[in-house]
């Protein structure tokens, strides 16, 4: 604030402005300026590549900027001695690609000189000397709230151009103190008779649960799955867990064959759930050594030190890792602790399983799944699988091993390929392990794609899945299936600062947003429902889809609770056929309670609806919004997520082709951690308001309207008469007629698609008729 600003202001006195002066003072952002025509605030160069910080054009903002004229990994960087970023969020600068463009950028981190596992990717930067804000979390980059922050780099990658590049107005920015109070009321729209389409009950789905749980919870699905059982032996009852547990060999603690699958199937059923059950592809078997002891693929006193080891329980079992050069060990005997087996040894498997529990049509096991995220079994079961697998490879063990399953159980149903992630997706396991051996060149290069016209992965395989039923008019995947964790920040984790809070609330548009641009290393549009959807239509039509593992993290916290109630309301809205999360939560906390709230808030397993609807809201981060009908009461179920970490929010919710008013049911979930039947809440004229706790999961059901009216019109034809019926859209009614008021005959059924329907009858009978209307329920 300039004084010959204050004096040519009159009518207050100094005592005003002094206090107006102080006021900007205490709300203004305390941003860390980096850069800014110079480098600030102790931050000094230490960059590698051509560089020049007093650049002079284009600049963003007054004298300077920075070029930056490298060749693939080199990089602008700036250093600060050891610092707190508590009071930060955010690293914030201006960038320009000059005329030309192109140019792929990564942004990468220090903690007290220690990279962090974060990588932020900056996208193909435009042509023609824009200039461009970019805006990154510290928790995308791994230094949110950490003591020791003191580097971070912008650097080129190999996959665009080389072209010079400008940098400008470059610092740390601090949001000011946000207080919690109450928002601006959000309105949103529900309307009862769009985008109607069914909900499958199996997106309910978890892994691992217990009876209890699954009956609690009122859960359809649950799933066995996971690294560990890419190498179950059935006969002997083990397991060898592979990188989860430094690649052991254990003891199930029951030496009667398939005892633990037996459990799981059981299990899954006295909780009301289907069990789906892996079949391992990966041709290896763990074994266990004398006295059902363990084995481990990795021994210290055979293949040497190693970089971790299983310290408490089998010292001698190391991780894989040789101290010597911090490499896989790839010359082990992979007969140490396993052995190979094949689609006999498995077809055994599946035939005990029908022994034991029937057929799928019978009572037994129907979903059987693929073996788990085949494309990094060259790192989670190195031992065994040091090269990750080609394309060709995992279509021949897919054929053999669902021809199997499917010729000793036809009406089976069969689920994969369990992808574990973005690169899973696009790519093969062998292209994946080559990439980064060859420091990630451009996809054009990747020799297995290459090998296969090019394809991406995923839609090759489905391709080939359709090419076997053409010739051989049978279907061998039913549900195509990948997996899915976000990969921003520490999202899925359970770092919940407002940073993570609030990237986490974003980060659930990957499932669904074709706009949305992941923030992760990814840097590309997931959207991965749509995308499998377009993947199988053009590729394999009639394929169902499924995401049988994701975690959205933060599980003890509500925020984990609220980002778990939206993406099971974005499965059902967005037509998914099967989903279920890894794993189940502890039932203390609320990520179980938000689970709860779509298949038993009450404790009577009354359940969100299984009609989807259209519900728009204005922007999902903020607040998400899903509508269903419920069929066996007509009700409406809105579920409406107040995702903002600190603010209340009044909600209005205008409601259409529904009842126009009554009495709704609410049900709550706050953080704390209990569900709430609220008093109910009245609405009229389609318009139902609430205010919404800050970090809420809220349950409005509207019930259906009971009555139905039929009035006389004033625009009829002639010799017709015009009958209007009041009803409520999406309700189906019978108009009747008679001519003594007893016996009565149907002129027509049909269903409202709004809240008034107009009917025009014949008036050319000599007869004297009378009609009415009757609801006819759904």
């Amino acid at each position: 604030m300039k004084i010959p600003l204050l004096k040519n202001l009159a009518g207050c006195p100094w005592s005003c402005w002094l206090l107006a002066a102080l006021t900007l003072q205490l709300t203004a952002r305390a941003d860390q300026i980096i850069y800014d025509d110079a480098l600030e605030n102790g931050w000094v160069d230490w960059s590698w590549g051509t560089r020049n910080l007093a650049n002079t054009a284009p600049v963003h903002s007054g004298s300077y900027s920075i070029s930056a004229s490298e060749v693939a990994w080199q990089a602008v960087s700036f250093y600060h001695a050891d610092f707190d970023t508590t009071s930060y969020t955010n690293l914030v600068f201006w960038i320009n690609g000059g005329p030309q463009g192109g140019q792929v950028l990564q942004v990468q981190a220090q903690l007290g000189q220690v990279n962090t596992a974060y990588t932020y990717p900056i996208s193909a930067l435009p042509s023609g000397s824009t200039w461009q804000q970019i805006s990154i979390p510290l928790s995308a980059l791994g230094i949110a709230n950490a003591p020791n922050f003191d580097r971070f780099w912008v650097q080129m990658t190999a996959s665009g151009t080389t072209n010079t590049y400008y940098v400008d107005d470059i610092s740390l920015q601090s949001a000011p103190p946000v207080q919690s109070g109450t928002n601006a009321p959000v309105s949103i729209t529900v309307d009862a008779q769009a985008n109607r389409q069914a909900i499958s009950p199996m997106i309910y789905g978890v892994a691992f649960a217990t009876s209890n749980q699954l009956a609690d919870l009122n859960f359809t699905m649950n799933r066995s799955g996971g690294n560990a059982e890419t190498r179950y032996n059935w006969q002997l009852n083990a397991h060898n867990h592979a990188a989860d547990w430094y690649f052991e060999s254990i003891d199930d603690g029951n030496a009667t064959p398939g005892a633990t699958a037996d459990a799981f199937v059981a299990n899954s059923e006295a909780g009301g759930a289907q069990p789906l059950i892996t079949i391992p592809m990966i041709g290896w078997s763990p074994k266990l050594g004398t006295g059902r002891s363990k084995l481990a693929s990795y021994s210290i006193a055979k293949y040497g030190p190693q970089t971790g080891n299983d310290s408490q329980w089998m010292a001698d079992a190391g991780n894989g890792i040789s101290v010597t050069n911090n490499t896989p060990i790839t010359w082990n005997n992979p007969n140490d602790a396993n052995f190979q087996t094949n689609s006999v040894f498995q077809q055994g498997y599946v035939q005990h399983l029908i022994s034991n529990w029937g057929s799928s049509t019978n009572g037994g096991v129907r979903y059987y799944i693929m073996d788990n995220e085949h494309s990094i079994w060259f790192g989670t079961h190195q031992d065994i699988h040091p090269v990750g697998p080609t394309m060709q490879e995992i279509w021949t063990d897919m054929v053999t091993y669902a021809s199997m399953v499917k010729s000793n159980d036809p009406n089976a149903l069969v689920c994969g390929p369990e992808e574990w992630g973005w690169s899973g997706y696009l790519y093969s396991g062998y292209d994946q392990q080559w990439a980064g051996q060859h420091g990630y060149p451009s996809v054009s290069t990747y020799p297995d794609r290459t090998a296969n016209g090019g394809w991406d992965y995923g839609p090759w395989l489905l391709r080939q899945f359709q090419n076997y039923n053409t010739t051989n008019h049978q279907r061998l995947l039913d549900y195509f299936t990948y997996h899915c964790y976000p990969q921003e920040g520490s999202v899925s984790g359970d770092a919940v600062d407002s940073a993570t809070e609030l990237l986490r609330n974003a980060s659930t548009r990957v499932f669904w947003d074709t706009n949305y641009t992941d923030p992760s290393w990814i840097g590309s549009v997931i959207a991965l429902i749509p995308r499998m959807r377009s993947w199988v239509t053009t590729n394999y039509p009639g394929t169902k889809i499924g995401i049988t593992e994701y975690n959205w993290g933060a599980e003890p916290y509500i925020n984990g609770a609220t980002a778990q109630a939206d993406i099971l309301g974005i499965f059902g809205s967005q037509g998914l056929d099967l989903a279920t999360r890894w794993t189940t939560p502890d039932p203390s906390t609320p990520t179980y309670l938000a689970m709860k709230m779509y298949r038993n808030y009450g404790g009577n397993k009354s359940t969100f609806g299984d009609t989807s609807v259209l519900a728009t809201v204005p922007n999902p981060d903020n607040l998400s919004a899903f509508a269903a009908i419920r069929t066996n009461d007509s009700a409406l179920t809105l579920m409406v997520i107040n995702k903002d970490i600190l603010n209340a929010t009044p909600l209005r919710a205008t409601i259409t082709n529904f009842a126009n008013s009554g009495t709704a049911q609410a049900w709550q979930l706050t953080s704390a951690d209990v569900i709430t039947r609220l008093a109910d809440v009245p609405y009229a004229n389609g318009i139902l308001s609430n205010t919404l706790p800050s970090q809420s999961i809220t349950l409005f059901i509207l019930p259906t309207a009971k009555n139905l009216k039929m009035r006389v019109g004033t625009n009829a034809p002639a010799h017709q008469l015009e009958l209007w019926m009041d009803g409520q859209g999406g309700q189906r009614y019978i108009l009747q007629s008679s001519t003594n008021l007893t016996a009565w005959s149907a002129v027509s059924t049909n269903t409202f698609s709004s809240n008034s329907f107009r009917v025009l009858v014949s008036t050319t009978s000599p007869a004297r008729m009378f009609y009415r209307g009757v609801l006819n329920s759904p």
